[in-house]
């Protein structure tokens, strides 16, 4: 297998969530509306992977694999679980798991929001509330101020597309979209507000507003973070499907290029990097979308290992700036998929990157099975199982597969050419 070199600083990961792993994250908005009725939620989230309790046991996992990198995002609920009231164990919490990083040779990958916000920012308002990006900001202002100057890298929000993507390519049917609107008015009434928003159930009608909010909110947070440290890599991550056009099929490409990635992409060039999240290629024929033959993933269509390379050259050839893979994986029950799918994938990756795509690093989703938004414990995508009564962690063919991936290139990289 030839190994195309890729630079020394090259960040090897895995990427995780506060919220999705964590458990117990009672005082935010996604657990308020897993416990609203009706509920767009499959199940609530519980004790998800209890990843706050267990934390130093996962760091060891992701360096047992021979990474140099981990993300994961600090949750702002806990932080700050009433308007003004800052908790500082949850402060204390974050800061050991960025030590706990350093000390094993990972490189603390750090998301401001990784889609979960206290529940009183959602019942005032939301993002789309006038003070939402100076609040977003202090909370940014806090976790730099407290160990900002050990982070290496900072997402301030973690796929603020997202909506737009899922209704691009019609993944929710019209019943979903229904239930969203009465679970997010039943949630406004119990909390006796006039409203109530979340960032990864955001109405259809609303789309256009929220971005502009998130727009305001990601640039509010850039300046807070760059205030407390000018040097520190501050980029957004976008989920970003590889859109590829058959002869005809080019105007709808383009069309959904425009609509879901390229404001965020233009955004990106005011940052240092644009974060990359990729787990499928839609192709696109003159009467629409195309299912193309071949072994199918979770979400229903085919299995592409270049799909990432082809995300990362679009979002570099538009946003003109580096690009961090914070994102990347398969949603399947059947794991030798995905042992095959990550090194494909990775390969072609550095391929790219040899062509000339500035690459920074590449991070799996995700270590651990864990509790997946609306879809909760039905889709799997993690390098270990976790045992849903004892939490024990175990891992899968894919983890080992994923482990070698990287030591090779890691080899490689520290010899004298490639290989």
């Amino acid at each position: 297998m030839t190994h195309f070199r890729l630079p020394d600083t090259f960040l090897w990961g895995v990427a995780t969530a506060g919220h999705q792993n964590e458990g117990g994250n009672s005082a935010s908005d996604t657990w308020f509306l897993e416990h609203t009725a009706p509920s767009l939620f499959r199940e609530p989230s519980g004790q998800a992977c209890r990843g706050y309790e267990h934390w130093a046991a996962d760091l060891d996992l992701a360096a047992g694999l021979g990474l140099n990198a981990f993300r994961f995002s600090v949750e702002w609920a806990r932080v700050e679980p009433e308007r003004g009231v800052v908790d500082p164990d949850s402060l204390d919490h974050y800061e050991r798991m960025v030590d706990g990083c350093l000390e094993r040779g990972l490189s603390p990958l750090v998301t401001f929001n990784h889609f979960t916000a206290p529940h009183w920012f959602a019942a005032g308002g939301s993002w789309t509330a006038a003070d939402a990006p100076a609040r977003f900001a202090e909370q940014c202002d806090r976790v730099m101020a407290r160990f900002g100057d050990r982070i290496a890298y900072a997402v301030t929000l973690n796929e603020p597309n997202l909506e737009q993507l899922l209704q691009a390519g019609a993944k929710l049917p019209a019943e979903a979209e229904a239930l969203k609107v009465q679970m997010l008015a039943a949630a406004a009434r119990a909390a006796g507000s006039d409203t109530y928003a979340s960032a990864n159930v955001i109405p259809a009608d609303r789309q256009d507003e929220f971005q502009a909010a998130f727009t305001r909110a990601h640039r509010a947070a850039r300046e807070a973070i760059k205030a407390r440290r000018g040097d520190l890599p501050v980029g957004v991550s976008i989920a970003i499907a590889d859109e590829v056009a058959l002869p005809g099929g080019e105007e709808r490409r383009d069309a959904k290029r425009a609509a879901v990635y390229d404001h965020w992409l233009r955004e990106a060039r005011h940052d240092d990097f644009i974060g990359v999240q990729n787990y499928e290629r839609i192709v696109h024929g003159p009467d629409g979308e195309v299912a193309v033959e071949g072994e199918r993933n979770g979400m229903g269509t085919a299995i592409a290992p270049g799909s990432l390379a082809g995300a990362v050259r679009y979002a570099h050839e538009v946003s003109q700036v580096p690009v961090l893979v914070t994102e990347h994986g398969i949603q399947t029950a059947d794991d030798t998929q995905r042992a095959a799918f990550v090194p494909a994938a990775v390969q072609e990756l550095a391929a790219e990157a040899g062509a000339g795509t500035p690459v920074l690093g590449y991070c799996h989703w995700t270590l651990l099975d864990n509790f997946e938004w609306i879809f909760g414990y039905g889709a799997q995508l993690g390098l270990h199982t976790v045992d849903r009564e004892t939490f024990q962690r175990h891992p899968k063919p894919s983890a080992k597969a994923y482990a070698k991936v990287v030591r090779s290139h890691r080899e490689a990289m520290a010899g004298p050419g490639s290989s």
